[in-house]
């Protein structure tokens, strides 16, 4: 089986599905490119024709020339219609889209109570719609919505989803964990089953956070044969997100030799998901693996001794591979090693079993103590040390301060 995964970038659409992220067209042309240079196979940049900003994005986005497909989303046509007279499939064939994300139902508990038709019927809304993009020509990309809540329930009638998609043409099938609250081990064992199901589309993955669970889930089903992995960068998404894929793309191509960017982009990971943080005016939470400012972050005396002479007794991977570096704090916490390492970090020279690093040890400790914290103050720390070594002199002494008060009637 193929090692290559097709990375499928939503958060220029899903993503914004997410409390608190808005984005104007610009910013959604800005990220398209930045994902662009990182090197994902598909960017799906909205729903055509359903608001001014995604008609406008799919209008200028043509201009910039991608590497990457640009994909549109959409939903099968309404029941009791037609799929050539679907407004929103004929916006979709009008989009300028390499290809396009449809979306169906797979539970038969949503088609009977979100759609409110027959089972029959939401198959025939499934093969039309597929086979009416395609004979427009487009990559067709079938999003099974609540495929493993669906398959749960009911495994007859979501395999029979899958299979009228499949046979209308559809070039993925994703399986979709919409609510989030499918487990890795389900997910392995009904991917597998529907891989051995599935003779002629490729199968992908599309999970959602609620349990915490959406890279594992995603890991899961590229184990059991999904070839390709819907998420967003940072998590972005509706509820608890979607599957991040500045954890999903490292983990799979660093810990399990998948192929999913070329490696000499994975080191633009870091960068590229400060820059979508940035756009989206979103703070990154600093614990994030991978690419958050604190992943590879080392406070403890006993840590940063150990990976000063090797970065592997602390480190599970080099940082610099997905664009990430090494820091040393320096806290209450710290060791020599820790005062050691930052004064090279700041071009001085300290003998770590010297009076002057201890003493600077002692000082950090009685300031912390008084509520200081060193952390993120690298001047207040230099001079600290630069004391220590006798080259701060005092140029001033406080004698004493007037403060005169003035008010007007």
């Amino acid at each position: 089986m193929s090692t290559a995964i097709s990375i499928f970038d939503t958060t220029l659409r899903d993503g914004t599905q997410g409390e608190g992220i808005s984005l104007s067209a610009d910013d959604k042309l800005k990220i398209a490119k930045k994902l662009d240079d990182l090197g994902v196979h598909y960017i799906e940049g909205g729903i055509p024709g359903s608001n001014s900003k995604d008609i406008e994005f799919f209008k200028r986005v043509q201009e910039l020339g991608l590497q990457a497909k640009i994909v549109a989303f959409g939903s099968t046509r309404r029941k009791d219609s037609i799929a050539a007279q679907d407004v929103n499939l004929q916006r979709i064939l009008e989009s300028g889209a390499q290809a396009a994300t449809l979306v169906g139902k797979s539970w038969d508990f949503h088609v009977h109570t979100a759609l409110q038709t027959t089972l029959e019927e939401n198959l025939s809304m499934i093969y039309d719609s597929i086979a009416f993009l395609k004979q427009g020509g487009m990559e067709v990309i079938f999003d099974a919505e609540h495929f493993f809540d669906g398959y749960k329930n009911n495994p007859e009638y979501a395999m029979a989803v899958m299979k009228k998609a499949e046979e209308a043409g559809a070039d993925w099938l994703v399986m979709c964990d919409t609510n989030g609250g499918t487990l890795p081990h389900e997910i392995r064992e009904i991917v597998t089953m529907l891989q051995s199901q599935i003779t002629r589309s490729q199968l992908g993955i599309h999970t959602h956070n609620d349990c915490e669970l959406a890279v594992a889930n995603s890991l899961s089903a590229v184990q059991a044969g999904a070839r390709q992995v819907q998420g967003t960068i940072n998590g972005y998404g509706e509820r608890c997100g979607n599957a991040n894929l500045c954890s999903v793309i490292p983990n799979l191509q660093l810990k399990l030799g998948y192929d999913c960017l070329d490696i000499e982009k994975l080191n633009q990971l870091h960068n590229t998901a400060r820059f979508v943080s940035e756009v989206a005016n979103v703070n990154m939470p600093v614990n994030q693996p991978y690419v958050g400012n604190a992943a590879f972050a080392h406070k403890g005396g006993i840590h940063v001794s150990a990976i000063l002479r090797d970065s592997r007794t602390y480190e599970h991977i080099a940082p610099e591979l997905v664009g990430n570096k090494q820091r040393v704090l320096v806290s209450e916490l710290a060791g020599q090693s820790n005062v050691v390492s930052k004064a090279q970090e700041l071009g001085i020279t300290l003998d770590p079993s010297s009076d002057e690093a201890r003493g600077v040890i002692s000082r950090i400790k009685e300031l912390e103590h008084q509520g200081y914290q060193f952390e993120g103050a690298d001047a207040s720390l230099e001079l600290l040390i630069r004391e220590a070594g006798g080259e701060v002199k005092e140029m001033f002494s406080f004698e004493s301060f007037k403060v005169l008060v003035a008010a007007e009637r």
